[in-house]
């Protein structure tokens, strides 16, 4: 895919450093230091991600060239009401497994593209259910791969989503933080 912008992803995130490097896109990543990640206190739990995914963006607009693309995403995990953000230690990640055992949750992800002079933002929303996990599978899990920096204290690409993901309902790019299927779909007609 052949684009005129150049493209910065705003974000250091393996994963979607990973997920947007396999669309073949030429980008550079650019992270600006303590943006902050909070949203209104009333603001509805759908809607969050994409309030900080624009939030992100705004903060680069003064230093974007004229061909710039900058690409920033927030991805939060939903379980009925309560947003499970990235947990505070190993504890909070045991409680948020232990709360998202047997049950479905949501994945969304927002995204916003912008130019100097366009932007276009969206929520990208996958629906997982997870088996009954035992408290040794749980204690395996955050032991051995220390999810701190995951939403909902998971990685679904790694050993807790191969054994217990038992459905998916939507992007699995998504569920890992960037859904790269729409954002191709964006960057064509953009």
């Amino acid at each position: 895919m052949v684009t005129p912008y150049h493209i910065i992803l705003a974000s250091n995130s393996p994963r979607r450093k990973e997920l947007l490097s396999g669309l073949d896109l030429d980008y550079e990543v650019k992270v600006l230091p303590d943006i902050e990640e909070t949203y209104p206190e009333k603001l509805p739990t759908e809607e969050i991600p994409l309030f900080i995914a624009e939030e992100k963006a705004a903060a680069y607009q003064q230093m974007m060239a004229d061909n710039d693309l900058i690409i920033t995403a927030d991805t939060v995990v939903v379980l009925g009401d309560e947003v499970l953000g990235k947990p505070a230690d190993l504890d909070d990640a045991r409680r948020m497994l232990r709360e998202l055992s047997g049950r479905t949750h949501q994945v969304i992800t927002g995204v916003c593209l912008m130019t100097k002079d366009k932007k276009r933002s969206f929520a990208v929303t996958t629906d997982v259910t997870f088996k009954a996990l035992t408290d040794e599978e749980i204690d395996y899990y955050v032991e051995t791969y220390h999810p701190l920096d995951k939403a909902g204290a998971y990685g679904i690409q790694e050993w807790i989503g191969y054994i217990g993901v038992t459905g998916l309902n939507g992007s699995y790019f998504n569920v890992m933080g960037l859904p790269v299927q729409r954002i191709y779909n964006e960057l064509k007609v953009f």
